[in-house]
């Protein structure tokens, strides 16, 4: 889908597979930091796992990734991938602990509702509508399989996502706080949204 000064597309080109690490590491390492680091075996973690099935891409018109965004279904998650997998790039003890860690983030899926599972935009396109367009792309996947709503869960440090979300019709149904989890993951809470899409 054509927009100005970019192309949405589903899936991830293998060409930009790294570039899609890179960003996903940049917009969530403060949250991952303490569990996925050091950061080269984060980056070897994510190129592994991450699902181009599970993705629509924004293309800028030199041809360069500008962001992603992931959904989760019963198929598969953008970045999904099992404790074999954790462990073959951590090692066996490392991949172990990091892998229950990571757990705790994990949601659930809900009956018509598509999960988002990640939404990143390279800084140098933000302020361009790449989100936004990403965002609508998410709703309209969702609504051509079937479902209606999109869920996402944004954290209290990311006010600026929380009022991109809010202008595309995300309404919060929800806050949890993660108690003592804070000292490791850096949030104290996460608030779920809901945008309807039928």
């Amino acid at each position: 889908m054509q927009h100005q000064g970019f192309t949405l597309q589903p899936g991830i080109a293998d060409k930009h597979r790294e570039a899609a690490c890179a960003l996903f590491w940049e917009a969530f390492r403060q949250k991952l930091a303490h569990v996925m680091n050091p950061e080269d075996k984060a980056l070897a973690f994510l190129k592994q796992v991450m699902a181009s099935s599970h993705a629509i891409s924004a293309i800028g018109e030199d041809g360069g990734l500008l962001g992603v965004a992931g959904f989760k279904t019963t198929a598969g998650a953008f970045v999904g991938g099992g404790l074999s997998d954790i462990c073959s790039v951590y090692g066996a003890w490392g991949g172990l602990w990091r892998g229950l860690l990571l757990d705790l983030l994990e949601r659930d899926l809900a009956a018509n509702t598509l999960l988002m599972d990640g939404i990143f935009v390279d800084p140098i396109a933000r302020g361009q509508g790449v989100g936004t367009a990403l965002l609508a792309a998410v709703a309209d996947t969702a609504r051509e399989r079937g479902l209606s709503q999109v869920r996402l869960d944004v954290i209290d440090i990311n006010p600026r996502a929380r009022a991109l979300y809010e202008r595309c019709g995300f309404r919060a149904t929800g806050t949890q706080d993660i108690g003592l989890l804070r000292y490791l993951f850096g949030f104290r809470a996460a608030t779920t949204m809901h945008r309807d899409v039928k």
